[in-house]
């Protein structure tokens, strides 16, 4: 199937990621000039770069802020002055945290730590939106993808802030949905579950956890793989292959979904 995504430019944040790296990739694969942002990990998405490169495809590395509105337009801008404009946005980037930085019971969550998912979240999605927008609508054309996870659909212990902030993206994209279907820009959120990849066990719920201790990897990924119905995790390229297709030319219609990439977890 020809996506047609040959020549079209594709901003993805988070690029230096467990998910935004194979993203890249899918979508050069398939003939786009990938932009990918990083906070701190400028190593990782610069190994990005290089790697499509090598294989023949277009690729920029560009630091990104999520608290930073400055940042955000000028990532963007960049993509635009390089490529001529963003043609597909995947707001793929969240607030970096610990591993131990999983919150206790609600009643004990800091302030200060909700106010920061919150707002990094939600506000970065909008402040980035907003700076592709115009583009987007002057050209006609365009898709939006915003990253948010399964776990919104049944809660997590310990995890409200994440949670509440990944909901409010699914309003977030419902809304774009309906304003901006009649300039030809589809917007849509994907729902990744379980995902392997290297920030994967500090998100298994504590009491999961604790019972996960002295076991071998691949035990440990055995015991996971029970409590998903298909019996085994996502893999990075499950959730890439995804996005690009609803970021791509043969996406005409579906726009306002939430797609749940989770193996019926």
């Amino acid at each position: 199937m020809d996506l047609g995504l040959a020549g079209r430019s594709v901003f993805i944040t988070g690029g230096s990621g467990g998910l935004g790296g194979p993203m890249a990739q899918v979508f050069a694969a398939e003939g786009a000039h990938v932009a990918l942002t990083y906070h701190r990990n400028k190593s990782a998405a610069v190994e990005v770069v290089e790697a499509v490169e090598r294989s023949g495809g277009r690729a920029l590395a560009l630091p990104y802020d999520l608290s930073d509105e400055q940042s955000i337009r000028s990532a963007a801008d960049t993509v635009t002055a390089e490529w001529g404009g963003i043609d597909v946005l995947v707001v793929n980037a969240s607030p970096a945290r610990g591993p131990d930085e999983r919150r206790g019971p609600f009643e004990t969550v800091p302030v200060e730590a909700w106010r920061t998912q919150l707002r990094e979240e939600v506000e970065g999605a909008f402040h980035t939106v907003q700076a592709v927008l115009p583009g987007m609508k002057a050209r006609g054309w365009g898709r939006i993808v915003l990253m948010s996870a399964s776990i919104v659909n049944r809660g997590m212990r310990g995890e409200e802030a994440y949670v509440a902030s990944k909901a409010a993206l699914h309003g977030l994209n419902r809304t774009l949905a309906t304003e901006l279907a009649a300039h030809g820009i589809l917007s849509n959120a994907v729902a990744p579950g379980p995902t392997v990849t290297a920030n994967l066990l500090p998100k298994v719920p504590p009491e999961i956890r604790s019972t996960l201790a002295g076991l071998s990897p691949a035990e440990i990924q055995a015991v996971l793989n029970e409590r998903i119905p298909q019996l085994r995790f996502g893999l990075p390229e499950d959730v890439a292959k995804v996005v690009v297709f609803l970021g791509s030319d043969a996406n005409r219609h579906v726009t306002g979904s939430v797609v749940n990439v989770a193996g019926g977890h």
